[in-house]
């Protein structure tokens, strides 16, 4: 592309302070270094994380800085030793990537990579400690090694994901966090065998996602829990057999699905990041044998 080798400048959605409004600002994008692609941002999504970051409650504040990372693409060039992809591709960043040689990486159990792993406080890239995004010569930090909330933006080729070109991107962007990260909390973690019954604990899109997972397991019953009446019909488009609000009860939500399931389900999933919700979920699952786990911290506990 005519682009490649040189700064573009372009348009980007600027966090300058903790809780303060973003500001679209033009921003400079420096060229891809080594093992670098640079993507032009078509859709990007919005998640709470995002909203986590920009608030920095408890967090280390790292600004001015550009958020995004569940986005869908398209390669505007490579950086020096990339090699399995090439412009024009169509691509989803992933914030938790791989390199493929470490420990990690080479084991079916984690994709915790030591390379690419996730790190939120890193606001540069890792070739050089140095950030591609500039204002006026002054850095700009990056967000999860993604920063899609940019129409151009440099990520490390572990953090990218070839897709197939027929794939709408306003749709399957989603799936850079909260499908993969439902779907593969149920599928992966989880693992409902056929006939279990499996409690969501919120209806979002990761909610939603982590319900499709145990439908394709072959759940006999699907519990749907959120404090929004309005989620049930969607739910049942994602396999939601059972709806439970809990304002709608005197007693907590994990004795209702104890009673409902006689003596708990046997797995629960957790996807709001509220810790009372993920309360209910690790008591509502059936003692000896029940799973919960909690999306938001990759935290799990199998029941004594």
């Amino acid at each position: 592309m005519a682009t490649a080798g040189k700064v573009i400048k372009c348009k980007a959605a600027v966090a300058w302070e903790a809780g303060k409004p973003l500001s679209m600002e033009e921003v400079e994008v420096a060229p891809p270094q080594a093992m670098e692609v640079r993507d032009k941002i078509l859709y990007t999504a919005l998640c709470h994380t995002d909203v986590y970051f920009w608030e920095a409650n408890g967090q280390t504040p790292v600004f001015p800085r550009i958020l995004g990372h569940e986005a869908g693409g398209i390669v505007e060039s490579v950086g020096e030793g990339v090699t399995e992809l090439v412009p024009g591709d169509h691509v989803l960043p992933v914030f938790t990537g791989e390199c493929k040689e470490c420990a990690h990486c080479m084991s079916e159990e984690s994709n915790l990579c030591d390379l690419l792993g996730i790190n939120v406080d890193r606001g540069v890239m890792i070739d050089d400690g140095q950030s591609r995004f500039t204002i006026d010569g002054k850095p700009i930090f990056h967000f999860l090694g993604t920063s899609t909330f940019s129409e151009y933006t440099v990520i490390h080729v572990g953090c990218v994901a070839k897709i197939d070109p027929e794939a709408p991107l306003d749709k399957v962007c989603l799936l850079s966090c909260g499908i993969s990260t439902g779907l593969g909390a149920t599928l992966n973690v989880t693992k409902p065998k056929k006939g279990m019954t499996v409690a969501i604990f919120g209806l979002g899109a990761v909610g939603l996602a982590a319900m499709e997972g145990a439908r394709m397991s072959g759940a006999s019953r699907i519990i749907g829990v959120d404090l929004n009446p309005a989620k049930h019909e969607q739910a049942k488009k994602f396999g939601c057999t059972d709806f439970v609000n809990p304002k709608d009860h005197t007693k907590p939500v994990q004795e209702v699905i104890v009673e409902m399931t006689d003596g708990g389900v046997n797995r629960a999933v957790e996807c709001t990041g509220n810790a009372d919700a993920m309360i209910s979920a690790f008591e509502c699952v059936h003692d000896g044998w029940g799973v919960a786990w909690r999306t938001r911290s990759r935290c799990s506990r199998p029941t004594p």
